[in-house]
């Protein structure tokens, strides 16, 4: 539990840190809806979780010894996408990776929605790592 004398979460930072998305309105202090939630802070925290977020599912796909860098391109999508599906730690280590940039007031909004907001950020983190194959392969090793 935070007391008085324990140092503060940088929120300004934390939201200056997130990328722009084109075609987005602006961001609204602490969003009302579910909704309003995924489009306004999951997907610029994913967005700026990029890199991360492949380098992550990478070493996953290589500690389980997913032939990725071998497969055709749709062979290789269907292995990340059980990947995704069916690993309960990757799946918690994405969720950790964009829950740990949550503003205190984010965060207690998602612990209020956090079944509904886990599966829309995990489905947002998978279609992100597949929409990436090629530039997730850069992240095995050769």
């Amino acid at each position: 539990m935070a007391t008085s004398d324990s140092p503060t979460r940088p929120e300004a930072a934390l939201l200056a840190l997130r990328p722009a998305i084109a075609g987005q309105p602006a961001a609204i202090p602490t969003p009302g809806t579910v909704a309003d939630f995924q489009q306004q802070v999951l997907r610029p925290v994913l967005k700026l979780q990029h890199a991360v977020l492949l380098a992550t599912v990478a070493d996953f796909a290589r500690d389980y010894r997913l032939p990725l860098a071998t497969a055709a391109p749709t062979e290789a999508t269907r292995l990340l996408t059980e990947l995704l599906a069916r690993n309960a730690r990757l799946r918690a280590t994405l969720a950790g990776l964009a829950v740990g940039l949550l503003t205190a007031p984010e965060l207690a909004f998602y612990r209020q929605h956090r079944p509904e907001l886990t599966r829309r950020l995990l489905g947002l983190a998978e279609q992100r790592v597949l929409s990436s194959v090629p530039e997730l392969l850069t992240y095995l090793p050769t």
